[in-house]
Parts: structure tokens; C-alpha cells; sequence
């Protein structure tokens, strides 16, 4: 049973397309930025920094889709790969390689997602003996009431290794970046991950924002990354073949 140590939270935004259609992004990606109560104060004074470095007023909420130039998202990654106080988990969905799945709509998909995103979090937090909540970033379309009706579902799910006992009973939140600022932290990590994955408009990737962030990624021991802090799915020969760099962030 989890101690009485203080709580543990969990930031959850995403990039990419929920959807399989053709149109949508070939990867979709779900991210948290795991930070302990005593390390909220400072979290906040690093997105002040970050403000002001980036050009942005104090008000603002720091957006990656509105941060353009590549050496401003450099250094926003750059500064959070250096904070030790944070540590970022992933869940990479890489939809051309699923099989099947082409009648779950966009809700499942997410959720699904969410499902592996919340087994990494409950060991995080099982390994540091504290109570992990989580709060995901508003999504358009999706309720509160889906969320529960979720999470009542992976309780009784034969398979699922959330371990329930250092999650916060209650279950998640939704919320806005603009009103918890904590969760354009989890948006930053979100895009710099999808940014190494979905192509652009020129068919390129880039990777350093990823790689910079890659200090600060879930580890365990000498389990891979693809187990915690990036975790691919699937995760199979055809995966491992398309993306041969993961394995050695």
C-alpha cells in the first residue's frame, strides 16, 4: 500500500490524431510529466523562465504548435531535459502498423492509449511509494463520463497491470492548459516526441527535440525504454525495424 509521502502528479497532454484515417497522423502520442507537490513551485517558476526567454507575457500559455522558430523549441526542450525534478513517460501509437482496430472510434483509441500511459505511471509511482493524480489536458469531444466509465472498466480488466493502489481513487481530471499550467509542460514533451515520428510537410522528422528530452524519460534499471519512458505500440520486429534510433535514447 502506498505511504503517506506526498502526492505525486501527473500531467497528460497529446499529439497527433486520434483517428486511423488515411488523412491523419501516422503516430499518435500521449505524454505525461510525472512531478512531486514539494516540485510544483519550482515547475512554475521554470514556465515563467520560459516565457520570458521565448519572447511570450507572463499571461501566456506556452503552446508548442505556436512556438515556430526551431531554435525556440530547442531550448524549450533543452530546459526541461535539464530538470531533474521532472520525469516524462510516452506512449507511442504507431496506427500504420496496428492491426485491426479500424471500428474503434476516436474515444477508444484515445483510451487505449491511455491504458498503457496509466500502467507506467502506477509503477512510477509504486516505485517511489507515493499516490499519483492525473489530470489530461482537455480533448475535444471527450467527457468526464467517458473517462469513469473507462477506468471502471480497467479495474476488471483481465491484463491490465495498472496498479490501482498508487493511482488516486478518485480517478482522473480534465482540465486546460491556460488554467493549469503544468499541462504545457506535458504538451511540450507530447509535440517534441510526435516531432521525432510524424513527418512534415517536407517528409522530414526531427529527433533532437526528443533526444534532449531523453534524460528526463522514465527509466528502470536496465529495462528498455520501449518498457517505460517510450513505450511503442505495437512493439514488434516490423516496429523495431522503422525505428531503430529509439532504442538507443
Amino acid at each position: 500500500m502506498a505511504s503517506s509521502r506526498p502526492t505525486l502528479h501527473a500531467f497528460i497532454d497529446e499529439s497527433g490524431q486520434r483517428s486511423k484515417s488515411k488523412a491523419s497522423s501516422d503516430h499518435f502520442v500521449m505524454s505525461a510529466v510525472i512531478i512531486g507537490d514539494e516540485d510544483l513551485p519550482t515547475s512554475a517558476g521554470i514556465l515563467d523562465q520560459l516565457r520570458t526567454a521565448l519572447g511570450r507575457r507572463p499571461e501566456d500559455a506556452l503552446h508548442w504548435n505556436q512556438i515556430k522558430a526551431h531554435s525556440q523549441r530547442l531550448h524549450l526542450a533543452k530546459t526541461l531535459g535539464a530538470q531533474r525534478w521532472l520525469t516524462a513517460s510516452s506512449v507511442v501509437v504507431a496506427k500504420r502498423h496496428l492491426d485491426g482496430g479500424d471500428d474503434m472510434n476516436d474515444d477508444l483509441l484515445y483510451c487505449y492509449t491511455l491504458r498503457y500511459l496509466l500502467e507506467r505511471l502506477s509503477w512510477f509511482a509504486r516505485a517511489q511509494g507515493r499516490v499519483l493524480d492525473y489530470t489530461l489536458a482537455h480533448v475535444v469531444r471527450f467527457k468526464l463520463a467517458t473517462l469513469r466509465e473507462y477506468e471502471a472498466r480497467l479495474r476488471t480488466s483481465h491484463g491490465c497491470q495498472i496498479d490501482w493502489a498508487y493511482l488516486d481513487p478518485h480517478g482522473g481530471r480534465l482540465d486546460q492548459p491556460g488554467t493549469l499550467e503544468q499541462l504545457q509542460l506535458a504538451d511540450a514533451v507530447a509535440s517534441a516526441t510526435a516531432a521525432a515520428f510524424n513527418v512534415d510537410s517536407f517528409g522530414n522528422t526531427e529527433t533532437r527535440y526528443l533526444t534532449e528530452l531523453a534524460p528526463r524519460l522514465y527509466r528502470r534499471r536496465n529495462a528498455p525504454l520501449t518498457s517505460y519512458g517510450l513505450k511503442m505500440h505495437p512493439w514488434r520486429d516490423s516496429t523495431k525495424a522503422a525505428y531503430p534510433w529509439v532504442a538507443a535514447l
